[in-house]
């Protein structure tokens, strides 16, 4: 389903059959990298589908999907700048697909607010970093998963040194007055999320 929205995106910007595989080819590889856990194209796979429930609301269908494809296509746990060498080669990619610069613009915006997460003039953003973290209000199984495979992603660090930092992001989404900036995603997710936050914590 990844592959055959991916390609069908791209043939709006280019004919080349070759470019096209390649690309997808390129996420496959990134995404699927065994030093991943989390940041997998499973990831990916629930981004698309809770984006497709507000699909609706969307302005710009086109570059939110640039945005999913390439938000987490550079990702090294160690490094703090994933999120700007991400942006650097979606910038990159579609530049070599002719999309406008318009939506490179929009989209590596996009990618660039999901690392701090706080709310967007443009609401497009607003419904994708929302989707990003929606994994949080997940059931507690499915979040359990989800932060056992984030510590997996860490497990360069020692509890010692794990820990606390990330105590400290769960605190932060915690003192939030909303984790979620659309009423959509705030409706759905909010209260599980707040809960799923502070059993970590307790478990930490």
């Amino acid at each position: 389903m990844l592959k055959e929205t991916f390609i069908e995106l791209l043939k709006k910007y280019t004919d080349n059959d070759r470019l096209k595989n390649e690309l997808w080819t390129e996420i496959e590889k990134n995404y699927s990298s065994k030093k991943r856990h989390y940041h997998t194209l499973q990831h990916l796979d629930n981004l698309f589908s809770q984006l497709t429930d507000v699909k609706g609301e969307i302005q710009n269908w086109e570059t939110i999907l640039f945005t999913l494809f390439y938000h987490d296509i550079i990702y090294n746990s160690i490094k703090s700048d994933n999120e700007e060498k991400s942006a650097k080669l979606a910038e990159k990619r579609m530049k070599q697909t002719s999309v406008s610069k318009e939506k490179i613009e929009l989209c590596k915006k996009q990618i660039l607010a999901t690392k701090s997460h706080i709310e967007s003039t443009d609401s497009d953003t607003n419904y994708f970093t929302d989707a990003d973290l929606s994994i949080l209000g997940q059931s507690w199984e499915t979040y359990s998963l989800y932060y056992k495979n984030v510590r997996k992603e860490y497990s360069i660090y020692p509890s010692l040194v794990y820990n606390p930092g990330r105590k400290k992001v769960l605190n932060h989404f915690l003192s939030m007055d909303r984790i979620f900036k659309t009423d959509f995603f705030y409706n759905k997710f909010e209260i599980q999320a707040k809960r799923n936050l502070q059993q970590e914590i307790e478990s930490l």
